[in-house]
């Protein structure tokens, strides 16, 4: 007799007998028999069903025993007003095994939809505000496979383990009594504490996973599939690489810009040719054109700003298709890695850790804002290197004036461009753990928080020296060869480190390890994804981007082929990220998301920062200042008049922005209409007035 299961994708044991459906069996060693050794039952007979998906792997740690494991499943299983998670369980091949698979039921699949704000198809073919009560009248309600991504439902699993709190003082069964849950107390976040909980991690579909690869990276194809990436890695993911399609392809235009810049104009050849030749005539004769350079500035102000805006619809146009467009706002649980005192809070209600906000501000004060001073310290110290080794470099090749000493000239640049990376490195860490030590409520403020300390330090890090090359030291020549030495060596860096490194590591060290065949059963395939290392996020990658942005946007008018290299770069990026994700990673679990969040304000940031720095850059052209002081104006006024240019081209930016909207007409008014149902639905709820 199998046990009962909640609604899923993969068949359980009772299927053995179909080959065709042996593939997906869950657990090939659970027997039938004994309810230990099954799904645990679900309380709801809508959620009956002989089908179960597995969704997320525990992997437990050594010490636990079979007493702790039965008390977990126990847990994991009990429903939610008993404290547990409401959850399915399966311990894996026997009740001593290392692993516990977890799944969902579909109420809980469907309740949880609903508290995310997450927007599903309408009976009418409209997308709608998800709400429990009205589900059977939601297309696909009753079959969580499609109603849901595997994303989502991989998403809801470990938002649901995260949110299990302990209801009274426990002991945890099976270990020692220091081993003591008290009450509020995060469950999982002390059992991953403890080593009780070794990891938690989604389960890849090899099926799935197959045809993502096929269309994704492993053909000739240029388009990327956004809509199945959505659905398998999540809104998250996805977004990611939207924008890195999009960013890369608006880069087409700018690219022929520059080579057409580049190689119709002698006069910018030989300037970049002397620049980059390190040739004192390059000192006299560096802007011996200026309508290239330009052209080029001009260009790049308002092409980031047109591309910021078209990005936003296209996200908004994502964002409701993919159904994350209303996301919820709510008073959530604290996040696992908060701490404070048991108490009430006077918001909710509820009885969760309180901190003072006072004590995280003082803690912000006194710790964060030194640490990040100091680092910040830091890149001036390798500034000031650097300028010392260019000097040193330059007196060398006066003297000895050969090819070695030329090629002596970029050695400052590389050593100076591998020291800032190895400082961003350490930072992101400490940043890290200086955000953990401020002790947020809230994941979003953890994560606001976390950004804003690595985007200071990430601009002042990547652009410090070039600002103090252009508008300190104004030599554009030296301003241009450590631009295209950042282009240029950067990128192999990134290559290097993101891809071929961990790429070396899977193949030779941790392949021969995890070797499977079709025969092996269903654990031992789980607990071989379980030896990937674990996916380290975005943040790297939404960096890369940003500094590229930058250096477009900023600085492109003194090197107009720094967006056909970003663009070369950008062709590989894609499917270099997208093997990555796919192959030499765990499967990440991904959060529900509208847009790119705090990253497009950073990119929008830097879109007007690009306005000051071009026009102060054309204004060291020597020419330039020639034809106006020809013209009879002073050294003031020719300041005055890039400023009055400066306010000006700030005020077309902000023209873009108005004449192009964030969202198309039709996504507004889906939007609005979805506000007002849920107002409606909110109205319904409340009880009548009672007439005095």
């Amino acid at each position: 007799m199998s046990q009962p299961a909640g609604d899923g994708g993969s068949a359980d044991s009772s299927y053995k007998g179909d080959p065709q459906r042996q593939e997906k069996v869950v657990v090939t060693k659970a027997s039938a028999a004994s309810p230990s050794q099954g799904w645990t039952k679900v309380r709801c007979a809508c959620c009956v069903s002989e089908h179960v998906e597995p969704l997320v792997l525990v992997k437990l740690g050594e010490k636990v025993g079979p007493e702790t494991k039965r008390w977990l499943i126990r847990l994991i299983g009990a429903p939610q007003k008993d404290g547990g998670a409401a959850l399915l369980a399966h311990p894996g091949e026997d009740a001593t095994g290392d692993i516990i698979v977890v799944s969902a039921p579909r109420c809980t699949l469907l309740r949880a939809t609903e508290d995310l704000g997450l927007c599903k198809m309408y009976s009418d073919g409209n997308m709608e505000a998800f709400s429990y009560d009205d589900k059977d009248n939601f297309k696909d309600s009753d079959n969580m496979q499609a109603f849901l991504t595997l994303a989502e439902r991989q998403f809801i699993v470990r938002n649901e383990l995260d949110g299990l709190r302990a209801q009274r003082d426990l002991r945890i069964p099976g270990l020692p009594d220091n081993y003591t849950l008290h009450h509020r107390d995060n469950i999982w976040q002390k059992l991953a504490s403890a080593g009780i909980v070794g990891d938690t991690f989604p389960l890849h579909n090899r099926e799935k996973l197959k045809h993502l690869s096929e269309s994704w990276y492993s053909g000739s194809q240029l388009k990327q599939p956004l809509d199945a990436i959505n659905a398998y890695f999540g809104s998250s993911v996805a977004f990611y690489f939207s924008f890195l399609d999009f960013y890369t392809w608006s880069l087409l235009l700018p690219a022929i810009l520059g080579l057409f810049i580049t190689y119709f104009s002698g006069e910018v050849q030989t300037e970049i040719m002397e620049s980059l030749s390190g040739s004192a005539e390059s000192r006299l004769e560096h802007d011996s054109v200026v309508s290239g350079h330009m052209v080029q500035a001009m260009f790049s102000m308002l092409w980031s700003t047109v591309v910021m805006e078209l990005w936003k619809r296209r996200s908004a146009t994502q964002s409701h298709r993919w159904g994350t467009l209303h996301l919820a706002e709510r008073f959530a649980e604290p996040r696992p890695g908060f701490q404070g005192n048991i108490g009430v809070n006077p918001v909710t209600g509820r009885v969760e850790p309180l901190f003072p906000e006072w004590q995280r501000d003082l803690i912000i004060a006194a710790v964060s804002v030194p640490v990040v001073g100091l680092f910040l310290g830091l890149v001036v110290v390798g500034m000031l290197c650097f300028y010392w080794g260019e000097a040193q470099v330059q007196e060398l090749h006066k003297d000895w004036d050969s090819l070695l000493s030329q090629t002596f000239l970029y050695v400052p640049s590389i050593l100076h461009i591998v020291y800032t990376n190895m400082l961003a490195t350490v930072y992101k860490t400490v940043a890290q753990a200086l955000t953990e030590y401020e002790n947020h409520r809230e994941e979003s403020s953890f994560q606001n928080h976390l950004t804003a300390k690595v985007l200071v330090f990430t601009f002042f890090n990547y652009f410090a020296v070039l600002f103090h090359i252009a508008f300190f030291k104004q030599d554009v020549p030296l301003l241009r060869k450590r631009l295209a030495s950042l282009l240029i060596v950067t990128q192999l860096v990134n290559q290097a480190t993101e891809v071929v490194v961990p790429f070396l590591v899977d193949r030779l060290l941790s392949a021969p390890h995890r070797a499977e065949s079709e025969d092996d059963p269903e654990e031992d395939k789980f607990r071989n994804q379980s030896m990937l290392p674990a996916y380290p996020g975005l943040f790297a990658e939404y960096i890369e981007l940003l500094v590229q942005f930058g250096y477009l946007s900023l600085f492109s008018c003194v090197y107009p082929l720094t967006p056909m290299l970003l663009l070369i770069n950008n062709l590989t990026e894609i499917r270099s990220d997208a093997y990555k994700i796919c192959k030499l990673f765990r499967k990440p679990f991904s959060p529900p998301a509208a847009n790119m969040g705090v990253w497009q304000v950073a990119f929008e940031v830097l879109s007007f920062v690009s306005v000051v720095s071009n026009c102060w850059l054309l204004l060291l052209s020597p020419r330039l200042q020639e034809l106006l002081e020809g013209g009879g104006m002073s050294s003031t006024n020719i300041v005055l008049l890039a400023v009055l240019v400066e306010h000006l081209l700030i005020l077309v930016k902000l023209l873009l922005r108005v004449l192009i909207p964030d969202e198309p007409d039709w996504i507004r008014k889906n939007r609005e209409h979805i506000e007002f149902k849920s107002r409606q639905a909110l109205r319904e709820q409340r009880p009548p007035s009672k007439d005095p």
